[in-house]
Parts: C-alpha cells; structure tokens; sequence
C-alpha cells in the first residue's frame, strides 16, 4: 500500500462487497476516533480490509470476498477512543485483550452477520484472544491488521 492511497479509492474499491456497511451513519461515526497516529478508526478498518484483500490474493485462501471485506470494516467496530475510554470499554488498561468482544457485540447488534464474519471480529487479536481463528477470512483479517497496524504507524512517523 502506498502512502498516497486515500480512503476514497480504498471505499471505491470495498464498495462492491459492504455498500450498506460504509454507507452505515454509525459505522461512519469512527472517523471521530484515532487509532494509530494520524489515522481513525474509520480509516484503520479500511487499511485492513484492503490488506486483507492483499493478503487473500497472495496466498490463495479463495476466501468469500464479501465475508472477508465485512469481517475487515468490523473487526474494531468497539465505537469509542480507546485512548481515553468510554462507554463499551469494560478493561481501559486492557483494550487489546477486550474490544473484540466489545466490536462483536456491536457489529451484531447493527448489522446481520454471519458465523465467519463473527469469527473475523472476534478473533483478530489472535494470540492476545487465544482462541486461534477458525477460518480463511478471520486469518486473512489477523494478518492483514498486523501489516495496517505496522504501517500506519510507519506513514504516521
């Protein structure tokens, strides 16, 4: 990913598989949070997404495209600044442990999600969530959060 690509042509590029999620008003309320430097919650979730179709084509995992895009934009969908706290953040001193089930309890209760996206969400943290994924999707999205995670803060330096 080049440090020029904007969250425009990442959402032109996801739209096809998650219209109603990026279109969703709450869903869009995370471009209020920061997550890594300069970058949003918002815009994290579209780095991963992006990665995590990277990821997909180079390794051959066949994943179900529309599963991995959905799975990828909620994977952090806990809905506060996790720098700061807020309501949903039961463990403040523990987010990475936490706010997987915090995003998943969301994510089902706005949008209909099926077993996978579920295991995505819940899951990305692996090995801080021990529990290993159960699907090509959610070890697509683990990795992918890594690689976006890594550099954003690389960009944001």
């Amino acid at each position: 990913m080049s440090s020029d690509l904007t969250d425009k042509s990442i959402e032109e590029e996801l739209m096809p598989y998650a219209a109603h999620i990026l279109r969703d008003r709450t869903f869009l309320s995370q471009k209020a949070y920061v997550q890594h430097g300069r970058f949003s919650v918002y815009s994290h979730e579209l780095h991963v997404a992006h990665f995590a179709l990277s990821v997909n084509r180079a390794l051959g995992l066949h994943c179900d495209m529309e599963t991995l895009v959905r799975g990828a934009l909620l994977h952090d969908y806990f809905l506060y600044d996790w720098h700061t706290g807020g309501e949903g953040d039961v463990h403040p001193k523990l987010h990475g442990f936490f706010h997987p089930g915090t995003a998943l309890k969301n994510a089902d209760r706005d949008f209909l999600l099926n077993d996978r996206e579920r295991d995505v969400i819940k899951k990305h943290m692996w090995p801080l969530t021990v529990i290993p994924p159960a699907c090509r999707e959610a070890w697509a999205v683990t990795i992918a959060d890594k690689m976006a995670t890594m550099w954003e803060k690389t960009v944001a330096a």
